[in-house]
């Protein structure tokens, strides 16, 4: 692949971290683009901090979706993100060079959401990078589709 190297020649730590509900293109998408810059980890949100941050569980339970991930080619590690709404443990075991999100959080407030601000990124030298975001395909649009076709 396509990694950067860190200072001392290894390859850049990526973070990112998600639900990764009903695994689809988007996530492929994300996940590629993210391996190009180096060695990728995932936090995968356990189905507890799901359920009450969106209020209601996700589809596909955490088991099966770490056994996607685990699949997944662009991926090197996941780890549960076991803090919920405070990502920094998760980020903190994992000391990565970037921390890389989708597009679509780039009008919304994300270090609030991840429980960090732009101080706490710096002290640590983390980059927080925006991958672009696949249009039409999302969980949400999933499900609608599904539902929409059992209707007929």
């Amino acid at each position: 692949m396509g990694e950067l190297l860190a200072t001392g020649g290894e390859a850049l730590r990526i973070y990112t971290g998600g639900t990764f509900d009903l695994f689809h293109s988007g996530h492929v998408n994300l996940l590629r683009k993210c391996a190009e810059l180096g060695r990728v980890t995932v936090a995968l949100n356990t189905d507890e901090f799901i359920a009450g941050y969106k209020g209601r569980p996700p589809v596909c339970s955490f088991q099966e979706r770490l056994d996607v991930l685990q699949a997944c080619v662009w991926v090197d590690e996941v780890i549960p993100n076991y803090a919920g709404a405070d990502s920094r443990p998760a980020i903190e075991s994992v000391q990565p060079n970037i921390i890389a999100i989708g597009t679509d959080w780039a009008r919304r407030d994300y270090h609030a959401q991840m429980g960090f601000d732009q101080d706490w990124l710096d002290e640590r030298d983390i980059s927080l990078i925006y991958i672009p975001y696949t249009a039409g395909i999302s969980t949400t649009n999933l499900k609608a589709r599904s539902a929409d076709r059992n209707r007929l």
